[in-house]
């Protein structure tokens, strides 16, 4: 799976090959063909594990423990430190999309964990409700997506952005700079003193 992991990411579906894959893992080509039957299955296998990754480790941050407000600037630095840690997930996504999410569409697994994530996060929010610190009415989904786009774009377009905006968008600087943009981003468009 690591190996596979690393060709898609690397390469796409259409670009990867079992070959190297096999070769990778010093496995046997007909033995990968054999257990997951074809790439595409292969493919489907290690976008649902990457998937997967991310989701758990949402899980484990231990929201439910701390305050809504410092519950919620956790979980956008784990997002932002997970897309620099593993830059492989934001390609693998960004081949699923190129297939127009053919794969996902017949995972009932990402279905599942995604319906936990979401339920997570609409805790998060009435806990910030109830703790008069978040605004009402906050969709979960909507402000799922809005912290990952804020991550995601910036890193998918760092190579195009540093031409575009003349300034190294990698630097350490630059990262630190880009986190406290998504934090205060993030929290003006959910405190309660806002409205």
């Amino acid at each position: 799976m690591q190996a596979a992991k690393k060709e898609f990411a690397k390469h796409g579906l259409g670009g990867a090959r079992v070959d190297e894959i096999a070769e990778r893992a010093k496995a046997n080509k007909r033995m990968i063909y054999h257990y997951f039957g074809s790439k595409e299955k292969l493919f489907k296998a290690v976008l649902e594990a990457a998937y997967l990754d991310i989701r758990n480790a949402e899980q484990k941050l231990d929201l439910e423990s701390m305050p809504a407000e410092q519950a919620l600037e956790h979980l956008v630095r784990f997002t932002w430190d997970y897309y620099l840690k593993h830059p492989e997930f934001i390609t693998l996504v960004n081949s699923e999309n190129l297939h127009r999410a053919r794969h996902l569409k017949k995972s009932e697994v990402i279905a599942v964990a995604s319906r936990k994530f979401v339920a997570m996060m609409q805790s998060l929010l009435d806990r910030g409700v109830k703790e008069g610190v978040f605004r009402p009415g906050i969709d979960a989904t909507q402000l799922n997506i809005t912290i990952a786009a804020i991550g995601y774009y910036y890193l998918t377009n760092r190579f195009t952005g540093t031409i575009v905006f003349e300034r190294d968008l990698m630097t350490p600087e630059a990262l630190k700079e880009r986190l406290a943009f998504n934090l205060d981003t993030i929290m003006r468009l959910v405190r309660a003193d806002t409205l």
